[in-house]
């Protein structure tokens, strides 16, 4: 293999893939990053056999010239190494020339590294995944969707399925699901598919997080497709593979009440700031609860009360409360992480009591929902 390549589009797609290699491998050629050169241009691969990634560097972008491809090849190089290297070569363009023994020079300027490379026959197989079905959403909407569901996912791995997200695909719309037991965030977006394909996997959490550190903010389509045990996304120039996790995801419409005995709009900014206040206190203990009271007039009383520490209370006027009134107390983290999830200034929140799950919407839309359980405080 012999290349000369453009420095930047070099060091954005290996910090790409990186993302995908794992230190901890119990394959050692998965410490690398796997470099391809055809006359097409120039593919890097990453893989920690959960998640993969594909980066392709085309010869040219935009009328600039990215690639030069002397003599194809490919090469396996240490990932840590070659992405520091990468990252502070001194200028715009990089010589990288293997030979015997997959010894690899990389030139830059007056700067010359020789790396130990491996043999990239040895390397594993992506998977081949069958285009059948493919949907796409905007990339920018799918990074959205990401945010406002993956946070909520197990991280202990007593029950491993719930340390991923349901994705339910049924008549034109993408369903959401993520939960820990103790909370719960959805999101649907109606999607664009070419045929009534319908779903029901569950991707793991880390996954879902790593593509959307990749993932451009521009509303450019991301084709996604799933199989029995795969799922890929595809992007521009990018391929991100991620395995689904076995087992069936728990049936969570049940847990979300259709009916509710106090419900009140809060201005969700003022809100959120209320109870991260409201927290600070908390936070020493172990539990961080707030309480949360209704008082008359459409008032709201949030405290908190640490016994070492002392005691806080706040006022906070709703924009409207009807029903019962209310005294409950929950997890101050659960409740900022899913108001910080939430879209919109207004935010509507539905209790069915002091001991029932309540739920947090956004007014004016049913397309996306949080779940709280509350804490029992004695």
């Amino acid at each position: 293999m012999n290349i000369s390549i453009d420095r930047e589009a070099l060091a954005k797609s290996v910090q790409d893939v990186m993302k995908a290699v794992s230190t901890r491998t119990t394959i050692p050629i998965l410490t690398g990053i796997k470099l391809t050169a055809t006359a097409r241009g120039v593919t890097l691969t990453g893989s920690d056999s959960d998640i993969s990634i594909k980066s392709f560097i085309p010869l040219e972008k935009e009328g600039r010239l990215l690639v030069d491809v002397k003599r194809p090849g490919s090469i396996v190089l240490q990932a840590r190494f070659f992405a520091e290297i990468v990252k502070k070569l001194p200028q715009q363009t990089v010589e990288i020339e293997t030979e015997d023994n997959f010894l690899t020079v990389i030139r830059s300027g007056h700067s010359e590294f020789r790396l130990n490379g491996l043999n990239a026959e040895e390397y594993p197989r992506l998977p081949q995944i069958e285009e059948e079905n493919v949907f796409q959403i905007p990339a920018d909407l799918l990074k959205t969707v990401i945010r406002q569901t993956v946070f909520a996912v197990s991280t202990s791995e007593t029950r491993p399925i719930l340390t991923g997200v349901n994705w339910k695909v049924e008549n034109g719309e993408l369903i959401c699901t993520a939960t820990d037991s103790h909370r719960l965030a959805m999101r649907k977006v109606k999607i664009e598919a070419e045929n009534a394909v319908s779903y029901n996997v569950v991707i793991p959490g880390k996954s879902l997080n790593e593509l959307s550190k990749i993932l451009d903010d521009g509303s450019a389509p991301v084709d996604i497709v799933i199989t029995a045990n795969q799922v890929l996304f595809k992007a521009e120039h990018l391929l991100f593979f991620s395995r689904l996790l076995d087992g069936n995801y728990p049936e969570t419409a049940r847990l979300i009440p259709s009916d509710s005995k106090t419900n009140m709009v809060v201005n969700a900014k003022e809100f959120l700031q209320a109870i991260d206040r409201a927290s600070l206190l908390a936070r020493e203990g172990r539990n961080n609860v707030v309480k949360l009271a209704t008082l008359p007039g459409g008032l709201l009383e949030i405290s908190s009360i640490s016994p070492e520490i002392g005691k806080v209370t706040e006022q906070l006027q709703t924009e409207s409360i009807e029903g019962e009134e209310l005294n409950i107390s929950f997890s101050a983290k659960y409740m900022m992480d899913a108001l910080r999830a939430l879209d919109g200034n207004d935010i509507q929140i539905s209790f069915t009591g002091a001991m029932r799950p309540f739920l947090l919407r956004p007014l004016h839309t049913d397309s996306m929902l949080q779940l709280i359980l509350p804490v029992r405080t004695y």
